[in-house]
């Protein structure tokens, strides 16, 4: 079973040669792959290797996290599993996110404009609670809205 490591921080002139040269003093089974901007040609900053088995991946990941390639101290983790849903053509070519159980932000958006019609996705309700805040900010927004009430009681 191969295992697939995450390798960011690579430098934008990176090439996969280079990236080839640093793993194959550890291995020469292991392959890497650089990700590689389609217009420009250039490493987008992130790029994977491939190893046999978890074993190799730990010793791997131990010996060159933090490496430093061109001035680029180099960050390697497990890659986190492909997600499923995405087109064809952008599967294997994004970068693992991190896990966040936060819902993403919401906006809204008022209907007077071109047109007068509600823009695409907005809620038609008028109640303020149906817009729940991200919960990483939620303690900070309460603070901000004692400060605003306490300022226009005070006006």
């Amino acid at each position: 079973m191969s295992i697939r490591l995450y390798v960011g921080n690579l430098p934008k002139e990176l090439e996969r040669k280079e990236l080839e040269t640093v793993f194959a003093e550890f291995d020469d089974t292991v392959s890497t792959k650089v990700i590689t901007d389609r217009k420009t040609g250039k490493c987008r900053g992130f790029g994977f290797v491939t190893v046999k088995s978890d074993e190799q991946a730990d010793e791997l990941i131990e010996k060159f996290n933090g490496f430093v390639i061109r001035d680029s101290a180099i960050k390697i983790e497990k890659a986190l599993p492909r997600s499923k849903g995405k087109e064809d053509g952008a599967q294997g070519d994004e970068a693992p996110s991190a896990v966040s159980t936060a819902p993403a932000p919401t906006t809204r958006r008022s209907g007077g404009g071109k047109g007068g019609s509600k823009a695409k996705g907005a809620r038609s309700s008028g109640d303020s609670d149906s817009v729940q805040p991200d919960p990483r900010w939620a303690q900070d927004l309460e603070k901000l809205k004692q400060m605003l009430s306490a300022q226009t009681a005070n006006s």
